[in-house]
């Protein structure tokens, strides 16, 4: 009886689901006609709704707030979709093991193609780790790192070997120099094991044995033309050998503490040697396997990017793309380069040019491991430069060489006063620390750098602090001593030309990091023309002042009667070290003058567009840039009305109102005295290679900028409303101004 319920209700299912169908095609325009919506418009009401929020506030809804938002699934992003690349296709991951028992990885008997394939590939992997990717999805994706043992082919096991160490040795010099962030470097090793108990020096026994080993034939050119493409993979085996033996030395050598100088001198010598073996690999780089196949990871036996994927946090997998091997290459050729600029720091004198050095450097924006290679190199312990000279001693000569504060100097007899030592040697440990994470600093990458410059002024601000009440002490006790002489100011204008550094770094970064909007450029530049580069000069020309008086005072205390004394006396006098340096300043401090004031000009123009008034605060923005500089006495911070105050003035002098083409003429005179300057600065100072490049792009900025002013003072394009350029390709802080 069931089964005859359910087949009758079936068979009426049926019947009513045709009749269905059939009164929908009957009536099927009937029913169209008689959709409708009832669409309501809110826009109104939902501009008059936020009104009521103040700038900055978000709205939020109970089920939908912060976390979520974080949490919520990115479209079309490799990061955040779990739909990615990477987990498509039905791929079954492969262990070493599996991979062996079905044939799909070879231990013995590899061409040397796919030797040279698998090599490459995995400085590939190698490489990719150094961006900030995990080892996981790059180098132990190579199966081979699985299980070096069991690989019988020689110089297939003995690189994987090698791998280990050079992954271990990377990790530790990282580790040590501490200036890497999440997205810079990942040191979890997932729970490989580095193979330490293979020594350095059985690893480059086991290379060196496999280098000589490799056929003779390999440096000796054959005959027969058959044999030709035999030569080129033996000889390309060879290089890749003999650079991962040479490249394993130079880490090792330069990671070490001890005999630092030497360890340096040694470095030289190889880095050539690597230098012309990279040079080798690059042009037999086709001789790999599937050398010329372009893919996101590498494709040839050997390697599975999904083997560890389990291995990964339980959070939305990061899509990592291994770089081709050419590019790998030819990035361990830049290595390479930087590792010989790292080199070059033991030929700093004193601690200003070491820090410059460090700054340089930084500007190049270099890899995480070469920035870490010259932090370890400088500072390989805590408070020893290169190993040797104590950190506080090191600043303590560059106080004197700076300054020249009296109690410093060698005949000076302040430092008898117990407590006069002891105030020194306090505020000396004081600077060591602040020194050391400035230092510290420029080894990170360029945008974590400017979060720290921030926090570094509230330190400079406690320092400043100090150094005024030391200099107050030594001034009074000198006063008393048999030779007086004035202490006001020394350490405190040396820390004062820091701390100025420190924040027109931390403002010209803003440029380097895309973070100002055009509408904001003339405040930055008019706080960089009107203050921080006045500052500078001021701070150096009294420097100067305390190195002539110091001059003057030694020669007076020599030999009085002495010609050549006299002599002496009249050449120091006239010597002024910091030229150069305030020459420098003064045409920069030029270039901002001349930006600022083309920039009103513009504004003035109705030239660069504004934000609406309704969603925007110039005091909000300004407070914001300047925030840092809020905890310093000295410079003291110009508040937001101070700012208006100085420039309305500056707009209406001598009782006229000042128009956009004086203003671009006025901008045009100080792109034109910072072209002098800089002409001076090349023709009457020998400055080192990187100055000479600085002076010569700021020299293509003032000199386009000055073009571009003058046929705006002479009215071209005046009614245009076209918003210029600015091109940031010739300087990463002073850009181009381009007219559309």
């Amino acid at each position: 009886m069931p089964l005859n319920v359910t087949g009758q209700s079936a068979r009426m299912a049926t019947m009513v689901e045709e009749q269905n169908l059939v009164d929908m095609g009957e009536d099927k325009e009937s029913q169209f006609d008689q959709v409708t919506y009832n669409w309501v418009d809110i826009t109104q009401e939902f501009f008059d709704a936020i009104t009521e929020l103040e700038l900055g506030e978000l709205l939020r809804d109970e089920l939908f707030g912060l976390f979520e938002a974080m949490s919520a699934i990115e479209m079309m992003d490799p990061k955040m979709d779990v739909g990615m690349l990477c987990n498509r296709g039905n791929n079954k991951p492969c262990t070493f093991t599996q991979a062996v028992d079905s044939c799909l990885l070879k231990l013995d008997n590899l061409t040397q193609s796919e030797v040279i394939g698998i090599i490459d590939s995995t400085y590939a992997c190698i490489v990719s780790w150094l961006e900030g990717h995990s080892l996981a999805q790059t180098v132990f994706t190579n199966l081979y790192l699985h299980q070096p043992s069991l690989i019988v082919d020689k110089p297939l096991r003995t690189f994987c070997y090698a791998v280990y160490k050079i992954i271990e040795i990377i990790k530790d010099c990282i580790n040590k120099a501490l200036v890497f962030e999440e997205e810079d470097f990942q040191s979890v090793t997932y729970g490989y094991r580095l193979q330490q108990d293979i020594t350095e020096q059985k690893i480059i026994s086991m290379l060196k044995e496999v280098e000589d080993e490799l056929p003779r034939k390999s440096r000796i050119k054959p005959i027969h033309v058959v044999s030709e493409k035999e030569y080129g993979d033996r000889l390309a085996l060879y290089a890749r050998i003999r650079f991962t033996k040479i490249f394993y030395q130079i880490l090792s050598l330069m990671g070490k503490k001890e005999q630092l100088q030497q360890n340096l001198n040694e470095c030289h010598t190889l880095l050539s040697r690597c230098s012309y073996m990279i040079q080798i690999m690059i042009k037999t780089v086709n001789s790999g396997e599937k050398a010329d196949e372009i893919s996101n990871y590498p494709n040839i036996m050997g390697f599975d990017p999904m083997v560890n994927q389990r291995l990964l946090p339980p959070t939305f997998p990061r899509y990592t793309k291994i770089k081709p091997r050419i590019e790998a290459l030819k990035y361990l050729d830049e290595l390479l380069n930087r590792f010989r600029t790292v080199t070059m720091i033991t030929n700093q004198n004193g601690f200003h040019a070491a820090l410059d050095f460090f700054l340089e450097f930084s500007r190049q924006s270099p890899c995480i491991l070469s920035r870490s290679m010259l932090q370890i190199v400088y500072l390989p312990t805590t408070n020893r430069v290169f190993g040797v000279q104590n950190f506080a001693d090191v600043l303590k000569d560059a106080a004197r060489n700076f300054i020249a504060p009296p109690v410093l100097m060698p005949k000076s007899t302040l430092l008898q006063n117990h407590q006069a030592k002891e105030y020194v040697d306090s505020f000396l440990s004081h600077c060591v620390g602040l020194f050391g994470s400035l230092l510290q600093l420029t080894g990170h990458n360029r945008a974590r750098q400017r979060d720290k410059l921030a926090h570094l002024l509230d330190d400079f601000a406690i320092l400043q602090d100090e150094a005024e009440r030391v200099d107050g002490f030594l001034h009074a006790l000198s006063l008393k001593s048999d030779t007086p002489r004035s202490h006001l100011a020394c350490f405190g204008t040396w820390i004062l030309y820091h701390t100025l550094r420190v924040m027109v770094m931390y403002l010209l970064s803003g440029f380097e990091l895309e973070l100002y909007s055009v509408h904001e450029y003339h405040y930055i530049f008019w706080y960089l023309y009107e203050f921080l580069y006045g500052w500078l000069v001021s701070a150096i020309t009294r420097a100067n002042t305390f190195l002539m008086e110091q001059d003057v005072h030694n020669d007076t205390h020599k030999g009085r009667g002495s010609k050549k004394s006299a002599r002496n006396k009249k050449k120091k006098s006239t010597s002024r070290p910091y030229n150069l340096e305030i020459l420098m300043y003064q045409a920069m401090q030029n270039i901002c003058g001349g930006y600022y004031k083309a920039l009103v000009g513009f504004r003035m123009d109705g030239k660069i567009l504004l934000p609406e008034s309704p969603f925007d605060s110039e005091r909000v923005r300004y407070e914001h840039r300047l925030l840092p500089f809020s905890s310093l006495l000295t410079p003291p911070p110009v508040h937001y009305q101070e700012f208006l105050d100085m420039t309305n003035a500056q707009m209406h002098k001598r009782n006229e109102k000042v128009t956009s083409e004086m203003l671009y003429l006025a901008g045009c005179r100080h792109f034109h005295q910072a072209r002098n300057m800089l002409e001076r600065a090349l023709s009457l100072y020998l400055p080192n290679a990187s100055t000479v490049n600085e002076i010569n792009d700021l020299l293509k900025v003032a000199k386009t900028n000055f073009v571009v002013l003058k046929l705006l003072a002479d009215g071209h394009k005046k009614d245009s409303k076209e918003p210029p350029v600015f091109d940031f390709s010739c300087h990463q802080h002073f850009p181009l101004i381009k007219l559309i």
